[in-house]
């Protein structure tokens, strides 16, 4: 069952059209003086902030800064984008997982050359079209590149509106999700949004934190209906019991070169990877262990050595070191087969 959280009650009601300018006041007055210099805040172009809004879903800001930045030097625009193959574009996302996001990002390039002839206009069917943009997104690219005011809500713009209105409901069922965007509304400037949504997201990100907020220095405290007890907010369902699963892979090396498959299902399509063992695994430990998340499961990678089947499935190549370098593998494969190339296991 969901927690019970008593809120208390805000010192200045935010039902209040006053209060609501006097919030936003003081929330844009603390970004000018606290806001961190990140690099897509630098720009307006609807293209980078696209990328860096796909980029930024499910992903730290601080792992997110890097790649940023390379992949605006190697695609800097739709046009560029649109242009890659798939095979680069996987490539300059490896490390970032969740690689449907490079796929929609790939997609939506060349849909705005196709469409827009290389520019994105400023019409919510146009946003909305692109592959990969949800509501949130939509909202995102319309405020941060176009200025417009219009909600989005983030997993920091959630936590923030949760506590400032003492949201009951569970935040992640439809009618709490409704209250976030009904609360996110209520607060929007009439004009100039992408101040006033990057204050919000930045109080989320900075001093609203999901553990241990900073509720004494906070900007919006006078206004926070769960001001003393914004630990309870947001309010979620029970989470899923994590699933422990077992991966094992094969190491087979001839030559100097290994042998890697292409993937075809859903989760790591396209993405180059160390072929499943056959058989029974040998009873001697594995040349390589390691555990990792993926959405609500706990895997764990086992790679055992193996010799090549004659002939290689259809989906199964020999790479040399050289070219490994430019394949695109996912995350845990690659910190794999690092280790063993440089254990030098043949």
């Amino acid at each position: 069952m969901p927690r019970k959280a008593k809120p208390a009650p805000a010192s200045i009601p935010l039902a209040s059209p006053a209060a609501r300018v006097q919030l936003r006041q003081r929330l844009n007055q603390w970004f000018a003086a606290h806001g961190r210099d990140l690099p897509w805040r630098r720009t307006h172009d609807p293209y980078a902030v696209l990328v860096s809004e796909l980029m930024l879903q499910q992903t730290q800001v601080a792992t997110v800064q890097p790649y940023f930045l390379r992949w605006l030097q190697r695609f800097p625009t739709f046009h560029a984008l649109a242009a890659a193959p798939e095979a680069d574009v996987l490539h300059a996302w490896q490390g970032l997982g969740y690689y449907a996001r490079a796929r929609n990002l790939h997609a939506a390039a060349r849909q705005v050359v196709e469409r827009h002839g290389g520019t994105l206009p400023d019409e919510d069917t146009a946003i909305a079209s692109l592959p990969g943009v949800g509501r949130y997104t939509r909202g995102a690219i319309a405020s941060f590149a176009f200025d417009r005011p219009v909600p989005a809500v983030d997993a920091n713009i959630a936590r923030v509106l949760a506590r400032l209105f003492a949201i009951a409901e569970p935040i992640d069922t439809t009618a709490g999700s409704a209250r976030l965007w009904q609360s996110a509304e209520l607060l929007l400037p009439p004009k100039g949004g992408r101040l006033h949504t990057s204050a919000l997201m930045e109080l989320g990100a900075l001093i609203c934190l999901p553990r241990q907020p900073q509720c004494l220095v906070c900007p919006a405290r006078a206004f926070c209906a769960g001001a003393g007890a914004a630990e309870l907010f947001p309010v979620k369902k029970p989470r899923r019991a994590t699933v422990a699963l077992e991966e094992l892979c094969a190491w087979t090396m001839q030559r100097g070169r290994v042998l890697l498959e292409q993937q075809k299902g859903s989760r790591w399509v396209g993405l180059w990877k160390l072929p499943p063992l056959t058989g029974t695994p040998p009873p001697t430990a594995p040349l390589w262990e390691a555990t990792y998340p993926f959405t609500h499961h706990r895997i764990t990678l086992r790679v055992h050595p193996q010799l090549a089947s004659a002939p290689l499935a259809p989906d199964q190549r020999w790479f040399s070191r050289s070219q490994l370098e430019s394949v695109a593998l996912p995350s845990p494969h690659r910190r794999a087969l690092d280790f063993l190339l440089a254990r030098g296991t043949g």
